[in-house]
């Protein structure tokens, strides 16, 4: 089995200029991803991609494989993380590579540990799974939330549920965008990789900051000088 993990990092973000690449803590943000992946012993390959000679370079630098950018066409707004993934794998196969598996770890969640990468793999085996998807707990349960009309009126907002105390609402938890754990043949199959095959890796909230703005950069920042 030949796994590679893949570490996506398109320059020129908009809503938090060059994000993949700025310093936190006094490393730039994809090191954390690549270090992680390395330290966990997983993976056959840790690849950065990247339409940025700059972005290559600092991911080489930290211990990752970059021996081509991304495409013109993979580098734009609209084009799709598994979109990226595929033209990653055709890459490598054309220089005689081939991967039984792919794990996407997104430079923005640079909390996540070599223990949670271990941690999905063991689950991946041990299930027989076709991918695994990293998870964590609700901060809120969505049953306290809904939409609110123009004039701002809260007269139905509440739901029948929501005046049960806390501790005897439902469990809910998203997606926190760290882990992507994906069978190579099951992802050229699939366009959605959430069907029977794909388990949940639940990680703790404190790992899970997915950084799209200022204010999770100072928080994971906040976090990592702290523990």
């Amino acid at each position: 089995m030949m796994h590679l993990a893949i570490i996506p990092a398109r320059s020129g973000s908009k809503g938090l200029k060059n994000k993949n690449i700025k310093e936190l803590a006094g490393k730039p943000l994809l090191a954390y991803s690549v270090e992680a992946a390395i330290k966990s012993g997983t993976f056959d390959c840790v690849h950065v991609s990247t339409d940025s000679e700059e972005y290559a370079d600092i991911g080489r630098k930290y211990g990752a494989d970059v021996p081509f950018l991304r495409s013109q066409a993979m580098s734009s707004d609209s084009a799709g993380s598994w979109d990226a993934v595929k033209e990653v794998l055709a890459n490598y196969e054309a220089r005689g590579q081939r991967f039984d598996t792919i794990t996407l770890l997104q430079p923005t969640s640079p909390l996540r540990t070599a223990e949670d990468i271990i941690g999905a793999e063991e689950l991946y085996k041990s299930r027989g799974a076709k991918s695994v998807v990293s998870v964590c707990e609700m901060d809120h349960s969505p049953l306290w939330s809904n939409t609110l009309p123009e004039n701002l009126s809260m007269e139905f907002f509440n739901r029948e549920e929501s005046d049960l105390p806390r501790q005897a609402l439902p469990t809910y938890y998203r997606i926190n965008g760290a882990i992507y754990m994906v069978d190579c043949n099951f992802l050229k199959e699939n366009i959605d990789i959430y069907r029977k095959g794909c388990f949940a890796y639940i990680m703790d909230k404190r790992r899970s900051i997915d950084i799209d703005t200022q204010l999770d950069f100072d928080i994971a920042e906040f976090l990592i000088n702290r523990y």
